[in-house]
């Protein structure tokens, strides 16, 4: 795609010299919703269709209707990016103190519910420089084998069966997350979703650049990948859906004139319950929830990537 405006903002440079008009942060949110909007109907519109059964009569579609799903700890039990670290580490593609960092980095935010920007730097970058080179038929090979090893098992069954009604009902359903649009789209297929909003790398002739279009998508951005995908599909955003676990997702919850609260941290349980928006819990731990710790998975997951890293450490020491 040559160069991008991924390539000319830099980090800690207003784009704007004026008072107003957009910050630097919302420019790249919109560049990375639209661009997000762009891959997923590329993607979708790429993919065979399985041929109808004749036996089963056709749902109506509602062509105005859509449901939109975060990913992490609301359709996957716990992050999409550890799951698919730890797919890459066994195969030799990533080092185990990676996957350890990784891990802590979602501990705690796990712990405070508050992104770490440090954190998203660092784990953008890493991202980056790992597909760097790569093609986009290798990522994708990677994620379908990553899905069915690790994450297949790691879907809630209650948002599944909220997707799926959106389904039966003839509704679009589109997963929104900052994992790669790539690999989203896997998650998508494999769940028989409409298709996945997600983070869009640079790609040039079917290989990585190394670089992002606009930044990952993530708060704004969301917000931005919905209206844009709305407008594409001549959605009405007052009859869509929108579900999250986190509060940072709150952009993307306030576009749309249904919004559910799925597992939610502290922080979206009181902008729900000052809404007035639906909240669903599918965990079991819910004291730990409402306090703010991670569930009593997110904390096995975490705590057993650390465990073997350690373990495996003291392995080669001894």
């Amino acid at each position: 795609m040559g160069e991008t405006w991924a390539s000319i903002i830099r980090p800690g440079r207003r784009l704007f010299s004026r008072k107003f008009g957009p910050s630097e942060e919302e420019v790249r949110a919109n560049l990375a919703g639209e661009a997000s909007a762009d891959a997923a109907l590329a993607l979708q519109e790429s993919r065979v269709e399985p041929e109808p059964s004749p036996d089963t009569a056709p749902v109506p579609r509602d062509l105005t209707a859509a449901a939109f799903f975060d990913v992490d700890n609301t359709m996957v039990q716990g992050a999409s990016i550890i799951h698919f670290a730890r797919g890459l580490v066994a195969r030799n593609y990533f080092d185990k103190s990676d996957l350890f960092e990784f891990a802590w980095q979602q501990v705690k935010f796990r712990l405070t519910g508050k992104e770490n920007m440090n954190d998203v730097a660092s784990g953008r970058d890493k991202a980056l420089s790992f597909v760097q080179g790569r093609s986009t038929e290798e990522l994708r090979r990677l994620g379908e084998e990553i899905y069915d090893d690790i994450i297949a098992d790691k879907i809630w069954p209650g948002t599944r069966a909220l997707a799926q009604m959106h389904l039966d009902a003839g509704q679009q359903v589109w997963l929104v997350t900052a994992t790669p649009v790539e690999l989203a789209d896997v998650i998508a297929e494999r769940l028989g979703l409409t298709g996945a909003l997600g983070t869009v790398a640079e790609s040039k002739d079917g290989v990585f650049t190394g670089r992002l279009v606009g930044d990952i998508l993530h708060g704004l951005g969301k917000a931005h990948a919905v209206r844009a995908l709305a407008i594409r599909e001549g959605l009405n955003l007052k009859r869509c859906t929108a579900y999250s676990d986190s509060h940072n997702d709150v952009p993307m919850l306030s576009v749309v004139g249904t919004a559910v609260a799925i597992n939610p941290d502290p922080d979206l349980r009181q902008v729900a319950r000052t809404r007035g928006w639906e909240i669903r819990d599918f965990r079991t731990a819910r004291k730990a929830a409402k306090v703010g710790v991670p569930t009593a998975l997110g904390l096995g997951a975490a705590g057993g990537a650390v465990a073997v890293l350690v373990g495996r450490r003291r392995d080669r020491a001894a």
